[in-house]
């Protein structure tokens, strides 16, 4: 059933290749997913940043989504497919398969490369939304993107029925609250979750609602358990222990490559290999950036012999 809203954590799914990352592995893919569910995490994200969209056919991004539906639904996850693109045709076509494979939305990312205006980016998200009865997350990475949406041009899109949500990767907490308030002065809502592992407590502080992450492909549980404390409204002082505890792994890990990499490498080191990157992306040869990872899941408490769930799930 399509989503109305999002709440909890939200896994970017890796996606797992073979060892010469030249085709899809299936079956890690099953294991990776249902990981996540053992997790109790709210959903799943395949074909993400996280995912490495942009190296998948889309005879691929099909197998991957197809494949995310067909084990998540048996797990009680709902599934965001990423289906954006910097060509508008190509993203309303990613939006209506999606719809017709049964995903509960879309992620929809800003155009990459174009640079599109604000109007631009407008009428692009608007010919998604009107494409197919799937609701769409709005993906905002500057980083990724070149071009941010604005607040007013989210709350402008935020009155559309289809739009629900916007997965904030702008990395400024005022960015957060400047879309809650041109959406109240619009009269229009949505949903706001992180996009930075770092920021969901704080995003949460202004109205967040959850986070897509990407460390919840190796925490799932306290990831979610996370989200649980401050979605009930009253156990910050829980959320900001979780928050501490996740900080030096969560920010770590993700400034030492480019995600996926640090992500897949740390997967790896925990025996839940993901299979390679696929270029342009490749694996970390140097060995004191290995270390480093090393070091940061051991101070997590995480070692290649246990499992990182069996160990935290029950707190």
């Amino acid at each position: 059933m399509p989503l109305k809203t999002l709440a909890g954590c939200y896994t970017a799914l890796i996606t797992p290749f073979t060892a010469d990352a030249s085709a899809l592995d299936l079956s890690r893919f099953t294991e990776q997913i249902n990981y996540q569910a053992k997790g109790g995490v709210a959903g799943i994200v395949p074909c993400g940043t996280t995912g490495e969209s942009p190296t998948l056919s889309d005879f691929e991004w099909e197998q991957v989504v197809a494949h995310a539906i067909e084990i998540g639904r048996k797990k009680n996850l709902a599934v965001i497919a990423g289906t954006g693109s910097n060509n508008t045709a190509h993203a309303v076509e990613l939006q209506r398969r999606a719809h017709q494979l049964g995903a509960d939305a879309g992620l929809s990312v800003n155009p990459y490369y174009n640079k599109p205006t604000q109007d631009g980016l407008y009428h692009h998200f608007m010919t998604i939304a009107d494409a197919a009865e799937l609701p769409v997350v709005l993906y905002n990475i500057p980083g990724r993107s070149a071009v941010a949406l604005q607040p007013e041009t989210i709350a402008r899109l935020a009155k559309h029925p289809n739009i629900i949500a916007v997965k904030e990767a702008t990395g400024s907490i005022d960015s957060a609250s400047a879309i809650i308030a041109a959406c109240n002065e619009a009269g229009a809502e949505i949903t706001i979750v992180s996009g930075d592992d770092t920021l969901t407590l704080p995003y949460a502080s202004v109205g967040g609602r959850g986070v897509i992450s990407v460390i919840s492909n190796i925490l799932p549980a306290r990831v979610q358990a996370l989200c649980d404390a401050f979605l009930s409204e009253c156990h910050w002082p829980k959320a900001r222990t979780i928050h501490y505890q996740l900080l030096p792994l969560a920010r770590g890990l993700l400034s030492l490559a480019t995600n996926p990499i640090p992500v897949k490498t740390a997967m790896k080191i925990l025996n839940r290999d993901a299979g390679s990157m696929r270029l342009p992306m490749c694996s970390i040869e140097n060995e004191r950036t290995l270390q480093k990872i090393g070091s940061l899941l051991s101070s997590a408490g995480l070692q290649s012999s246990n499992d990182p769930e069996s160990h935290l799930a029950g707190d």
